[in-house]
């Protein structure tokens, strides 16, 4: 049988039919078909997961460690949160693609192995998702090979969870080829040998839960080949080492605490540094006294996710762990984090722009702000009995179904706000309340202006009535629906200040800027260096390369080239403790 060729022919146009798949815009977060598909879908995953864990099934698939502990050196690229908008995962693709990137004086080579983090397709996991996002904007950038074809691993987030993980299985798992890059993995979950007696261990904790038995068998036997003295690299799916360090929820750093327990340190060898994504940013926690590492880095291609608000230390494992045995707590210090504490503030009040950013969340609330009238009104008619059934008031008083709708979307908002965070405890449950207390508010102070406007304003009979349904069906969506939009943007912004919601601050605006990933070294001598990339201006208008060399990327940026940098100067991390 003659092998499927590696690349298509170069496209000439940006179309499907050459391309072979369609580039997305960035997902709109608080779009309402977003907002309540992946609402369910993370419900039903939830559920449904704890049923059918595709980690236990994976049991029967042959699986082994993988080497390549054969050079003095070797190159490594860790990215994560990417298969998001075609314009940012495209721009970061195209530089892990590159041969060689020449940042700030120093020369790095594209790794040979190329690690995934997590989130490998937004906003849900399909087979369609994954080649309009991901594996076909990657085909894109690197098409095909120059030289030995790099690997790639990928480890699953919440987001490629979403189908139980059949999606992520059939792309990552089957040993197909990813453009230029080659996949080997036949699990969600994979350890590599590496050189230097170095290794690189990524687990799948599915919605951070646990660790399930064919997992722990795999690593068990993988560590059997540990030596005291040993290196790893750890990589998760979150970096849970932020809240339990900080004095939050430890469950899901006990996970990692219990692997560190039962497969590191029980041969001797040290867990140097973790890595994770999850969190659309960059930062980085150092040991104090110490050389080992705690290290997000989710700027793949998802919207950018603020840092203003991350605590400056952290104290793992944390005083409260609940493992048996844990290592020997030590104090980590933030060491930097991109974007910056200023740039972060300055972007997370950019949610004032959230009905431009997300013209269906100002649909929705315009729509739900209609419906809120109508029962307010249907209420005022009944309590002051001054407008008989005639008229508009009578038109809305035999609307019984709207106002059911209306005090339903109440009860709801009322609802949602009470359960929003029971993380965060009762000052999260408080500003839910005042939040959804507003929105009602702001249907109150409506009704009542209608009223005013039809009693006093506009002339009676049909004319002022007809009015008044324009008023209320046209003037609610457009004006109030834009103010209930504020609303929520101003109660992000609270949140976001006040610790109880980070995320929805920065969702909302979909920034697309602000990228990168991490490229790390094990030189010849046995050491591990890190080279934190940002690329702060991602590229949007790219035009086709026909003519180009095969193995050159399929677009190129039609105007400037694209300007990767340091985060900040390389970090170097020893192989263990005592030889720093």
């Amino acid at each position: 049988m003659t092998p499927a060729p590696r690349s298509r022919p170069r496209p000439r146009t940006r179309a499907e039919t050459d391309l072979g798949f369609i580039p997305q815009p960035a997902v709109r977060w608080l779009a309402p078909k977003v907002l309540i598909s992946t609402g369910i879908q993370s419900v039903i995953a939830t559920i449904f997961g704890s049923y059918a864990d595709k980690r236990e099934l994976q049991g029967s698939l042959p699986a082994s460690v993988h080497r390549y502990d054969d050079d003095d050196e070797l190159w490594i690229d860790f990215v994560a949160d990417v298969g998001d908008g075609f314009d940012a995962t495209y721009s970061v693709a195209t530089l892990l693609a590159a041969e060689k990137l020449d940042i700030d004086g120093h020369e790095l080579p594209r790794g040979r192995l190329l690690i995934m983090g997590g989130d490998q397709v937004y906003p849900s996991a399909s087979t369609r998702n994954y080649e309009d996002r991901t594996k076909g904007v990657y085909r894109a950038a690197f098409p095909a090979l120059n030289g030995d074809a790099p690997t790639l691993f990928a480890l699953p987030g919440n987001h490629d969870w979403y189908d139980g993980l059949t999606s992520f299985l059939r792309v990552f798992a089957q040993k197909r080829n990813f453009g230029g890059w080659d996949t080997e993995q036949t699990r969600s979950y994979f350890a590599i040998e590496l050189p230097h007696r170095w290794w690189l261990f990524a687990i799948d904790t599915q919605f951070d839960d646990y660790i399930d038995a064919p997992q722990l068998e795999y690593f068990r036997r993988a560590s059997a080949e540990l030596r005291p003295g040993d290196g790893v690299i750890l990589c998760t799916s979150a970096p849970a080492w932020v809240d339990a360090g900080s004095g939050g929820h430890t469950k899901s750093y006990d996970t990692f605490e219990f692997f560190d327990r039962e497969i590191v340190r029980s041969q001797g060898a040290s867990v140097r540094v973790m890595l994770s994504g999850d969190k659309h940013h960059y930062v980085r926690y150092a040991e104090h006294g110490g050389d080992r590492q705690r290290i997000t880095c989710g700027l793949g291609g998802a919207y950018l996710a603020a840092t203003h608000e991350l605590p400056q230390k952290l104290v793992l494992p944390p005083p409260t762990s609940r493992v048996r045995e844990p290592s020997a707590p030590a104090d980590y210090e933030m060491a930097e984090r991109y974007p910056d504490r200023w740039t972060s503030e300055r972007f997370a009040a950019g949610i004032f722009r959230l009905p431009w950013r997300n013209p269906g969340f100002w649909a929705m609330t315009g729509i739900f702000q209609t419906f809120m009238t109508l029962a307010v009104l249907y209420g005022l008619v009944q309590t002051l009995g001054s407008h008989g059934p005639e008229g508009f008031f009578g038109l809305v008083a035999s609307w019984t179904p709207a106002i059911v709708v209306g005090f339903g979307l109440v009860l709801g908002a009322l609802a949602f706000a009470r359960i929003e965070d029971p993380k965060r405890g009762w000052p999260a449950s408080i500003a839910g309340v005042l939040h959804a207390a507003g929105h009602v508010l702001l249907s109150v102070a409506w009704a009542f202006v209608v009223i005013w406007l039809y009693s006093s304003v506009l002339p009676d009979g049909p004319v002022g009535d007809w009015a008044t349904l324009v008023i209320v069906m046209v003037g609610t969506p457009l004006l109030v629906g834009f103010v209930d939009a504020e609303l929520v943007a101003v109660y992000l912004m609270i949140a976001s200040r006040l610790g109880i919601n980070l995320n929805e601050v920065m969702a909302g605006q979909s920034i697309e800027d602000y990228k990168g990933f991490l490229r790390l070294r094990i030189d010849d001598q046995g050491g591990l260096t890190v080279f934190p990339i940002k690329l702060e201006t991602t590229c949007r208008s790219w035009v086709t390369d026909p003519d180009a060399e095969r193995h050159l990327p399929w677009l190129k940026p039609e105007c400037d080239p694209l300007s990767p940098e340091l985060i900040e100067k390389p970090i170097k991390i020893s192989r263990t403790a005592d030889t720093r």
